[in-house]
């Protein structure tokens, strides 16, 4: 008899944990740089699906995402941030990625939320990142309302506040506060994706 194995998929059609290579080879087909592995346990696949892929499937996948043919208008030495939603509200999650090298620099997730709302938490989680480790470059992003929000020092979204959401919201207090309590020198920029294309922070799952 076969032994069972756990098939993660990060980015596809549809991210997810599948039981079989069929239902994992749905997800997959058809879509450019698409991101999986196959594990022994359900705990594995678990923890490695909520972790960055990077840390499972080697260099030549990060060597993939890393940008390549980026117009000059573009720093290089910056920190880009991008959320991903699986359904909206759904299963959420955002990253920051080093532009100059590609590497992911912070994963988070996924949790349920929304995109609006990973792509707040996102680049309030780069500022913070940058100012304890007392490193000088901007951040971009190509979410207006997430830029708008930070520069308010205020989350306003409008998925409710309940049991579904609550620690959601626990980290948007969070962010919301350090908002409030810090001041930084990050220049925020907007990433202009009709110019330049995908932000480098993107999951490919469009």
């Amino acid at each position: 008899m076969a032994k069972k194995r756990y098939y993660v998929v990060w980015s596809g059609v549809e991210p997810g944990i599948y039981e079989s290579w069929e239902e994992c080879e749905a997800r997959i087909k058809g879509v450019k740089q698409a991101l999986y592995k196959s594990f022994d346990t359900l705990p594995d696949a678990r923890k490695a699906y909520s972790s960055s892929p990077y840390s499972y499937i080697g260099s030549k996948a990060k060597e993939k995402s890393t940008p390549k043919d980026l117009p000059s208008t573009v720093t290089k030495v910056a920190l880009a941030v991008d959320a991903a939603c699986s359904g909206n509200p759904g299963q959420m999650e955002y990253r920051g990625v080093y532009i100059a090298t590609g590497e992911e620099i912070f994963h988070f997730g996924p949790i349920f939320g929304t995109n609006n709302i990973g792509e707040f938490l996102a680049i309030v989680h780069g500022l913070a990142l940058l100012k304890q480790k007392g490193l000088e470059m901007p951040i971009y992003s190509d979410s207006r309302n997430a830029l708008l929000w930070v520069k308010q020092k205020k989350c306003k979204t409008k998925l409710p506040r309940d049991a579904s959401s609550e620690e959601l919201f626990g980290y948007i207090d969070r962010a919301e506060k350090w908002l409030k309590q810090n001041s930084y020198t990050t220049t925020l920029l907007k990433w202009e994706t009709s110019e330049w294309g995908e932000i480098p922070a993107d999951f490919g799952r469009k």
